[in-house]
């Protein structure tokens, strides 16, 4: 049976699951949950992830949520080498390392920098530029650090793809990030190195661009966690 993901067209988290699918070559169904109509928060997608969040992958009626998680099954499942989720104890590390910075540190201070304030009652402060250039110093100096070309090594991994997709949250709304020069270099060589897979995030990203200029109307949405913005 053919895998299926449940995902929205410009979610980050989706997006670096979409990135894992198309370089492992797997076939897949794409499913859209619409985020503006509150797909994601029907008691039928609580079914497939309790947490109603996105994406979740269906493989063959094993449902999967959490976009590391996901990335890190598909590796592992469907790996064609060693360079994209490696064997070995320590390289591994590093990839779990970076996946986790990303979900501690990096996307969720980008994420409450761009994303938030986009969709939600949120704004953007000198306290969350400040979080945001904090991650983005971490992530260079791990790169410094390391002195690979890739975020865990000299191959692309797994963690690639989820601080890549970070990282085109804010090309979406024309953060300078050259003073961080290592992170720069990685997110542009990434571009050039994997064309079809920065094409999916290219499509993610003009939607994003898009309600940065128009924001979406989500005052019909009763969201349990983000306060709503009310027209």
């Amino acid at each position: 049976m053919p895998l299926t993901l449940y995902a929205v067209s410009d979610g980050p988290p989706s997006l670096a699951v979409r990135q894992a699918l198309k370089y492992l070559e797997l076939e897949h169904t794409l499913v859209n949950v619409d985020f503006g109509r509150g797909d994601h928060m029907t008691d039928e997608y609580a079914q497939k992830n309790p947490q109603k969040e996105i994406p979740v992958l269906d493989d063959d009626g094993f449902f999967l949520s959490e976009s590391n998680a996901i990335l890190q099954y598909l590796a592992e499942k469907y790996g064609k080498d060693e360079f994209l989720y490696p064997q070995d104890p320590q390289a591994r590390a590093i990839v779990n390392h970076r996946l986790c910075f990303n979900l501690s540190t990096y996307y969720r201070n980008i994420s409450e920098h761009v994303i938030a304030p986009i969709f939600f009652d949120y704004q953007r402060t000198p306290l969350s530029l400040k979080k945001t250039n904090i991650a983005l110093d971490n992530f260079n100096m791990y790169l410094v650090r390391l002195g690979t070309k890739y975020a865990a090594g000299d191959h692309v991994t797994i963690a690639d793809f989820q601080l890549v997709t970070s990282t085109m949250c804010l090309e979406a709304i024309n953060f300078d990030i050259s003073p961080y020069p290592l992170v720069k270099n990685w997110y542009e060589n990434y571009k050039k190195e994997y064309p079809h897979l920065w094409s999916i995030l290219e499509e993610g990203m003009k939607e994003i661009e898009e309600f940065e200029r128009n924001p979406p109307d989500l005052s019909h949405m009763d969201h349990p966690i983000h306060p709503i913005r009310r027209k």
